[in-house]
């Protein structure tokens, strides 16, 4: 579990990583365009997430939960035959996914022509991504997380060498158009897709002689028919959708209310607003996706080991998983929405250039962050425990009250409000599925309160210190410079990193989060 977890966070951190690293040079070569340019990106990847989740439908993660149950039976030939069968009903899925993407784009666009290429740049991508989500997930089933962690990481590099090297030549060679730069740009989730499928089919190839013999010398005392294999495929399938597609439905709503509203609340022109929504859809969503990504790959690898102890009826070992799982996203969690924070300024210059009102969304966004982790950590936590109907139905709760919310708060605070109605609708679901477990599963929470209020006071202490030294320096240096931003950003973020560091060591929290070897880190740094 360690080697897989290990894995799949370094794949999952670097590819955000790059994924929001390549948008500095991205956004310089588009000049004056950038923001509009970013909107349109933004935009047609939120409605291509959808029909990624419609193409794939949760069978890649359903796939990987009944091949290892098939494979803890020693019935490894019929997890293989499931895969077969799979691969013929993913591969026409995303014919058919593909097709009604791309003959809808001009219904998509709401109006909007130059999202109807955009759309279709796109569309392509759905060929593949089935086939290739479905082929990750059998190796998962097998506990072999290599095959998928690099085949995620080539896809990010053949998708950024092809976005930036298309956008450098029609933008500074050829001095062409924005909106084709873009179509490009998303065009490059193809090439990505490509390479990804074609590492899988390596490491598919590569170990055939080993599946072979596995199958050969398995029990074959199980008799399933192909149908009754994908009926209960699809069963397991369901509650993955849902939780899945959570975040992007409320990214969804944002896309296609926000203009709506502020054109009806506002005397801002159609350009004006679509930079707003870039603001917060876009720019500030690539960084904090990071932080988010962050504390879910270290929370998660916990997650396993819920399930098993629920399986196993052992309660007192559910109590103590969830607890520790818990610790660790807020260990994780708080510090990093508190950090980035307090340095929006430097960070948003560094990505985006001088922005004071990108920089001030760049903030709420850091806070609201939080809630975005602790929802989809606390639903995967009730799918672990079985409770799939509970995790969807505290999802769609939540989507409520942002739907309610989204109207007044848009029209009182344009571009922060679709952020606050997020975190106020995540949070709601938050809260109901934490008291589910607090009650059902009898926890005691005295110990786990305790500890988070120190993270918490370490975090607000940090998040003080680093914000006023960052106000400080930028008196001293100038505050539209990227390199004199990034000499700030790394002193910055050093120093509140120290601070976080120290507390947590001198109370012996890390110890508890993190595990015992941390404190050989407390005797480097002499805190006794």
């Amino acid at each position: 579990m360690l080697r897989g977890s290990a894995w799949m966070t370094i794949a999952s951190m670097l590819s955000r990583l790059l994924g929001a690293l390549y948008i500095i040079p991205w956004y310089l070569w588009m000049g004056d365009n950038a923001l509009t340019a970013n909107g349109l990106y933004t935009k047609g990847y939120t409605v291509y997430s959808i029909f990624i989740m419609l193409s794939t439908v949760g069978i890649p993660s359903a796939v990987a939960k009944q091949v290892a149950h098939y494979n803890s039976l020693n019935e490894y030939g019929i997890g293989q035959r499931l895969y077969r069968r799979m691969v013929l009903f993913m591969a026409g899925l995303g014919v058919l996914m593909a097709a009604i993407m791309w003959f809808i784009s001009p219904a998509l666009s709401a109006g909007g022509a130059r999202m109807i290429p955009v759309f279709r740049s796109l569309a392509v991508t759905i060929l593949i991504i089935p086939v290739m989500s479905l082929t990750r997930g059998f190796f998962q089933g097998y506990q072999d997380m290599k095959p998928s962690a690099i085949s995620q990481l080539v896809e990010q590099f053949a998708r950024i060498i092809y976005l930036l090297g298309s956008t450098f030549l029609i933008m500074k060679v050829w001095h062409g158009g924005f909106q084709n730069a873009v179509v490009h740009s998303t065009f490059a989730a193809f090439v990505g897709a490509v390479f990804a499928i074609l590492v899988l089919a390596y490491y598919r190839l590569k170990d055939r002689t080993s599946f072979h013999k596995l199958a050969q010398n398995s029990n074959h005392q199980l008799e399933i028919s192909d149908k009754t294999l994908i009926k209960d495929l699809l069963w397991q399938a369901v509650p993955f959708i849902f939780i899945g597609i959570a975040i992007t439905l409320y990214s969804l709503v944002d896309q296609y209310t926000f203009p709506f509203i502020m054109y009806l609340s506002s005397h801002y022109s159609t350009a004006e607003i679509d930079n707003m929504y870039a603001l917060f859809a876009g720019n500030a969503n690539k960084v904090v996706m990071i932080v988010v990504s962050l504390a879910l790959a270290m929370a998660e690898t916990s997650i396993p080991l819920l399930t098993e102890a629920n399986t196993k009826g052992d309660q007192e070992s559910v109590q103590k998983q969830v607890v520790e799982i818990l610790e660790l996203f807020f260990f994780i969690m708080l510090p990093s929405a508190f950090g980035m924070a307090a340095v929006a300024q430097p960070l948003y210059n560094v990505f985006y250039g001088y922005g004071p009102y990108g920089t001030a969304i760049l903030k709420i966004a850091a806070f609201t962050a939080v809630t975005q982790g602790l929802f989809m950590l606390l639903a995967n936590m009730l799918q672990g425990l079985n409770q799939n109907r509970l995790a969807i139905k505290y999802m769609l709760y939540g989507l409520v009250v942002k739907l309610i919310l989204q109207v007044p708060l848009t029209a009182y605070l344009e571009a922060f409000g679709p952020l606050i109605a997020t975190a106020i609708g995540l949070l709601f679901s938050s809260v109901l599925c934490y008291r589910y477990m607090k009650y059902e599963l009898i926890l005691d929470l005295s110990f786990l309160q305790t500890r988070i209020n120190w993270i918490l006071f370490a975090s607000m202490l940090m998040f003080t210190v680093t914000a006023t030294l960052t106000w400080g320096l930028n008196q001293v240096i100038s505050s539209d410079n990227r390199l004199f931003s990034l000499v700030e950003l790394v002193i910055c973020a050093g120093v509140g990193a120290l601070i976080y560091v120290y507390i947590m060591l001198k109370t012996r929290i890390a110890d508890s989060a993190l595990g015992p070897k941390v404190g050989k880190l407390r005797q480097i740094l002499r805190i006794k």
